[in-house]
């Protein structure tokens, strides 16, 4: 068998540690991310060995786990039967691969981890974020740790010097220091409409890309959704995933979204949460403060992957390059999606917002680090910054006082430099080469 190329993931860590004091680890994701390769990587490292891979430290340790698949008809047709058979004869330690496709299985697990509490036994991988589904949830807390991957990042890419990225670190620690670099360019684009999926990145440029991802969408639609409900308009969702897409980094609005279908609002909402409930979109919440007045409550939209919107839009790095609203949009959920990517792996607890008032003073990501810090990003597409891009970010600063930990006006330029204190104007490449 050929060997197959495997990028560095930087939740293996927080995977090797979950697993050591962990009875059940859930990883979960989007569909074709990585979580069974990540597990393979950890809990089954003779897995890499029979492929030639390179093993990394938290693959040095043998963990001897079984892998059962609930996508195999015959595993999955079994585990439905008999939950409690099918758990009670499960092997000591085993990887039990898109979990969600048998629901009934969580109580199962419950009991069994109740009556046998051993760190690691279960590793569970899941194409649903079944931390939305309330008994689902519910029947496992303290029992199980999540470990959330996303597509790759940017500085998972970066395969022969692959190190941990220190953007968050600076944002909320010393700062940036003043330096030049090269501009992204034309590979800002390409970056852009490239995405993360690693059998995406597998294929050529091009129409070879995005026919993977159209049938990735196809699939699920037809797998996952339609798992989650039994809907009567499966064939809206595609074209709502478009628009969405079109309307990617902007307010929620889902008049906009429900004018093509003769469906009502409540059902088109119903739909947005379905699709966000396979990691397809993200509302990320708006930000609030006691300090400010007259803001704006409504969440932004994000979708998951620039790669899927570049392809749901048809638009190619050229197109992004004529058309600069779109490419705004798309650079900021772009460095959204990278900036979150990055925290799901970071030591702190770091939580996402954006701040807009009704005045139309915003700030495009807030982060918050507990209670104790609060930070700003702007997203900027051009290759200059003035001050008065950092207007936001005076207000966030104003308003939070000694919690500001900084402020950042990502760009596409070379220079990377302090305008005032706790703000910086940086490059856009900084964002994974800090």
């Amino acid at each position: 068998m050929p060997k197959t190329h495997l990028y560095p993931r930087f939740a293996e860590r927080t995977l090797a540690e979950a697993l050591e004091d962990s009875p059940i680890v859930l990883i979960h994701g989007p569909r074709q991310c990585g979580k069974t390769t990540l597990a393979q990587m950890v809990c089954v490292p003779e897995y890499l060995r029979w492929r030639g891979q390179p093993l990394s430290l938290a693959t040095a340790k043998p963990r001897g786990y079984a892998y059962l698949s609930f996508d195999d008809d015959v595993v999955r047709a079994g585990a439905e039967a008999d939950p409690m058979g099918f758990v009670a004869d499960l092997p000591e330690r085993v990887i039990l691969d898109e979990v969600q496709r048998v629901p009934t299985l969580f109580s199962a697990l419950k009991l069994e981890v109740d009556r046998n509490r051993v760190p690691g036994r279960f590793v569970l991988t899941g194409s649903t974020n079944v931390l939305l589904v309330p008994n689902l949830s519910d029947s496992l807390a303290g029992r199980m740790e999540t470990v959330r991957l996303h597509p790759l990042a940017q500085c998972e890419l970066r395969v022969t010097t692959a190190q941990f990225p220190g953007f968050l670190d600076a944002l909320f620690g010393d700062g940036f220091k003043t330096q030049r670099v090269g501009r992204l360019g034309s590979q800002l684009g390409e970056r852009i409409v490239t995405g993360g999926y690693p059998p995406a990145l597998a294929r050529s440029a091009g129409r070879r890309r995005a026919n993977w991802y159209r049938d990735y969408l196809d699939a699920q639609v037809q797998r996952d959704v339609r798992d989650l409900a039994r809907i009567g308009s499966l064939e809206a969702l595609p074209r709502l995933l478009e628009l969405a897409a079109a309307q990617t980094a902007r307010l929620l609005n889902v008049s906009d979204l429900a004018a093509p279908f003769q469906l009502s609002r409540p059902t088109i909402f119903h739909y947005v949460k379905l699709l966000e409930q396979v990691f397809l979109l993200e509302r990320l919440p708006p930000w609030h403060h006691n300090r400010l007045s007259r803001l704006v409550k409504t969440p932004k939209l994000h979708i998951g992957d620039t790669g899927l919107a570049c392809t749901l839009l048809g638009i190619d790095a050229a197109g992004l390059t004529t058309d600069r609203t779109l490419l705004g949009q798309l650079l900021e959920t772009f460095a959204f999606e990278e900036l979150r990517r990055q925290a799901s792996w970071h030591e702190a607890r770091l939580a996402f917002f954006h701040y807009r008032d009704k005045d139309k003073v915003e700030v495009d990501i807030v982060i918050e680090r507990g209670s104790l810090a609060v930070a700003g990003v702007e997203v900027k597409a051009g290759a200059t910054v003035t001050k008065a891009d950092f207007r936001g970010l005076y207000k966030l600063r104003e308003a939070t006082g000694r919690q500001f930990a900084g402020g950042v006006v990502l760009y596409d330029g070379e220079t990377c430099t302090r305008f005032g204190d706790g703000l910086y104007a940086v490059p856009l490449r900084l964002l994974w080469e800090t």
